[in-house]
């Protein structure tokens, strides 16, 4: 047995946060800690959304492994970053969906 549980990133667009919000959900109760991106209820502005950018790859360095939430296969500017940024660093990286091929 590990000396401690697992430790995911779940990365996506917020665009699809039930999705997300399910998926943490499911890895909770499967004795997984999970960093997720940070949740506004209003307009953030563009200095908000630099900061939680940065912080959510300081959330990927400390998971074991990245998970994104691609329902569709969409992957948006943002999570392109994010991934490219796990890929850099390491970190194993899976999909909830099949990403689209690339044209």
């Amino acid at each position: 047995m590990p000396d401690r549980p697992e430790i995911v990133c779940i990365c996506g667009s917020t665009r699809f946060l039930d999705e997300m919000r399910a998926v943490h959900r499911d890895l909770t109760f499967a004795g997984v800690i999970v960093l997720a991106p940070g949740e506004a209820d209003e307009l953030i502005t563009d200095k908000q959304k630099t900061a939680l950018d940065a912080l959510h790859l300081r959330k990927i360095d400390l998971a074991d492994r990245v998970l994104v939430v691609n329902p569709g296969g969409y992957i948006g500017e943002s999570t392109s970053r994010e991934i490219d940024y796990a890929h850099a660093t390491g970190k194993s990286i899976s999909f909830t969906e099949p990403a689209p091929a690339a044209p």
